[in-house]
């Protein structure tokens, strides 16, 4: 429960990627080198957002807890508690999962 002590600032998300996959379908253990990045991850915490030009907050469009896709490359790694976070923009996020 680190990242609570944590709060990302602007328009920034912090999120943790979700584990590789391990063991294929069929029961085939992977090796660390086959298994992929995995894009997907759990938004943990939001900034409050950025500033228009005008002055207006322009809020973050996710929220604490949804299923986001990440890009392949970017964000930067955060470790708290010997675990490791990844922080985003809010623009970087490619899209979020619908329940």
């Amino acid at each position: 429960m680190a990242f609570r002590k944590f709060l990302p600032l602007f328009d920034r998300v912090l999120v943790e990627r979700f584990a590789a996959e391990t063991v294929t379908k069929g029961g085939i253990m992977l090796p660390e080198k086959s298994q992929g990045k995995v894009l997907q991850a759990t938004v943990l915490a939001v900034g409050p957002g950025n500033r228009t030009k005008a002055g207006d907050l322009q809020p973050v469009s996710v929220k604490a807890g949804d299923r986001v896709l990440l890009p392949e490359y970017g964000g930067t790694k955060v470790t708290l508690d010997d675990k490791d976070y990844f922080l985003f923009r809010d623009g970087d996020i490619l899209g979020k999962y619908l329940e």
